[in-house]
């Protein structure tokens, strides 16, 4: 860093493993740093050192060198939502992670955020989110000029995100291929087609999104349409939180020439909930014979945002007794009763409805008064 106070304040008081694109991870070591105390970052400010980070200008965008994969040199430029690749020395084959990801960020990443911007929000109230991205990109290397979107379990992460590295690649050049399988082909999202990767990688759900025909530019890119699709395939869980936007370069071979001159990240209000979270439920007797019976309870959500979990409780009018459940942990002291979900059935849509079911000995029961509680 030329800026002596950020190197400074840098140095003493944090290390930041990477803010890669397609594998890296930003990671803080040491303390926080509240980057709005550093100055804007001047054009032309040169970042050479492995982890180097800087602010990227004005709205609290972030850089970074980035050099995660080798321990071959690299510079890097970075100006107002821009970053410049200097030089480049890398020489790694195409299949295992790349040598360098110099890129910008917007969002949060461990104890490091950019000032603003609405990040993070979660998968299930994802508002409008969309980007702008204009590069550069050299005649040679082997590279991918892509985004990353970084998903985790929760609104703030302590190191390394635990849920899921979503890739969208605009441009491969040389060998450079995505990781993992392709399971789709052609899928019209944010109005391109796009091949769909998918990998499951250091307890990471690893999606590439690779164009079909190379762009250097995009404008409004649904960034939240990826979302949507990843978590049609059940690669990102709506109770997760998008935590941060990245925009470079993936860097096996070479790299230098390569640019990113233009980068913003637009978050729209986040949507609000709709109300408390809240259910119901209800016992149907399936059959029964002379001392036994078989009966389904179902949990409706019946509140205005998603229901993590559930417990139902209810009271025996007689001496029924429970012999047998399934799809729920069922416990039972005298005529009470209670059933807490199983680890697969406890989130609920709003609208959305679950059973359980369960094997009881005695008469089977008219009537019973259940009460449903959100967990």
């Amino acid at each position: 860093m030329s800026n002596p106070l950020a190197q400074l304040a840098f140095r003493v008081s944090l290390t930041i493993a990477a803010i890669g694109v397609g594998g890296a991870v930003l990671a803080a070591a040491v303390g926080l740093v509240l980057l709005a105390a550093l100055p804007s970052t001047a054009a032309g400010t040169q970042l050479c050192g492995k982890n180097d980070v800087a602010p990227a200008g004005e709205g609290g965008y972030l850089a970074g060198n980035n050099v995660t994969g080798a321990d071959t040199a690299q510079c890097v430029t970075v100006g107002d939502r821009a970053l410049r690749v200097d030089s480049a020395e890398h020489h790694l084959p195409v299949g295992g992670p790349p040598a360098a990801s110099p890129s910008l960020l917007k969002g949060c990443h461990g104890t490091v955020c950019s000032e603003g911007g609405g990040l993070p929000v979660q998968v299930s109230r994802m508002p409008e989110l969309t980007s702008s991205l204009v590069t550069t990109q050299a005649e040679d290397g082997d590279y991918a000029a892509a985004y990353t979107a970084w998903f985790h379990s929760g609104p703030e992460v302590a190191g390394r995100p635990d849920g899921a590295e979503l890739a969208i690649w605009l441009r491969a050049n040389g060998d450079a291929r995505p990781a993992g399988m392709m399971v789709a082909g052609g899928m019209p999202i944010s109005g391109a087609s796009w091949d769909v990767w998918f990998e499951r990688a250091q307890g990471l759900n690893r999606i590439t999104y690779e164009r079909v025909g190379d762009v250097t530019s995009v404008r409004d890119l649904d960034i939240r349409a990826f979302g949507k699709d990843a978590a049609s395939r059940a690669w990102i869980k709506p109770d997760w939180y998008l935590v941060g936007v990245e925009a470079g370069f993936d860097l096996w071979r070479g790299g230098a020439g390569n640019s990113v001159d233009e980068f913003e990240v637009t978050v729209a209000e986040q949507l609000a909930q709709q109300g408390p979270a809240g259910c119901t439920a209800s016992l149907a007797v399936d059959e029964s014979w002379p001392q036994g019976f078989k009966a389904t309870v179902k949990i409706t959500n019946s509140g205005g945002q998603a229901v993590r979990g559930w417990a139902v409780d209810w009271t025996f009018p007689g001496d029924q007794r429970i012999e047998n459940s399934w799809d729920a942990a069922v416990t039972q002291r005298g005529r009470t009763v209670r059933a807490v979900n199983a680890d697969y059935n406890g989130r609920i849509e709003v609208d959305r409805s679950t059973t359980f079911g369960m094997v009881g000995t005695g008469v089977a029961p008219k009537a019973v008064a259940l009460t449903c509680v959100p967990l």
